[in-house]
């Protein structure tokens, strides 16, 4: 698994995802992980700064979690609360910690981190042996919007402002993007390595670790896929 969250990128992480760290544009994602803990605990993947695990514990939900940064512990541990938390660090897809969970999580498209798909298999593997039974496991990770990248183009925008611009490349053949990050006035170049999934892709892997899909949602909101917008929120159970 690649780490490309330190330094710089680490310490602007929370500027740089202000807009959906709000109280409220994080209130539905609460509420369902609240309501799938169901009065257990709660294991986070790729936990970062803490932008949705500290929140989670402050409702009551014993969060802890697994980050391959340091340098993003550092950043949850700088903020009220963050002392209170248990992070291990190490890769998602193989570092396991003691006990059960009645939740697992992994937000923000951070599956596509890695970028291998024995990797990819193994995360959902390691999901599922943290799993006490009848847990979940829940997966926010779109698919591309590949309709957007016509025969002939290099790059498709995802943001185009007057301090940032990003872009991503795409290798159709084997499922790979590179997000391109570009803030103009300090130079600042940041480059991230993807491995996008197909919702059948992931749906099989759940099968191979003993999980099933319940549901796809296309927001936090429970709003149903359809073709224009296919999904990005899965939940995976484990048998009772």
């Amino acid at each position: 698994m690649q780490n490309v969250f330190t330094g710089v990128v680490a310490e602007r992480y929370d500027e740089d995802c202000a807009e959906i760290s709000t109280a409220e544009a994080l209130a539905p994602m609460l509420g369902v992980l609240e309501e799938l803990a169901a009065g257990g605990s709660a294991l986070e993947f790729a936990i970062g700064t803490g932008r949705v695990g500290l929140p989670l514990a402050a409702r009551g939900v014993p969060v802890s979690g697994i980050e391959l940064s340091e340098d993003m512990v550092a950043e949850l541990r700088r903020k009220p609360g963050g002392d209170a938390i248990a992070v291990t660090i190490g890769d998602m897809a193989t570092t396991r910690v003691p006990g059960t969970h009645s939740l697992v999580y992994l937000v923000f498209n951070t599956l596509s981190n890695l970028v291998e798909q024995d990797e990819q298999v193994a995360c959902f593997a390691n999901a599922a042996a943290h799993l006490a039974p009848g847990g979940t496991f829940v997966v926010e990770q779109g698919e591309p919007d590949l309709r957007r990248f016509p025969p002939g183009a290099e790059g498709v925008p995802f943001e185009i402002g007057e301090q940032n611009l990003g872009f991503d490349t795409y290798d159709l053949v084997a499922q790979q993007l590179t997000s391109h990050h570009y803030r103009v006035g300090d130079s600042q170049v940041f480059a991230s390595h993807h491995r996008w999934v197909w919702f059948g892709e992931m749906d099989l892997m759940a099968r191979m670790a003993g999980m099933r899909l319940r549901d796809r949602w296309v927001d936090w909101n429970r709003a149903s896929p359809g073709n224009e917008d296919t999904g990005r929120v899965s939940i995976y159970v484990t048998p009772t």
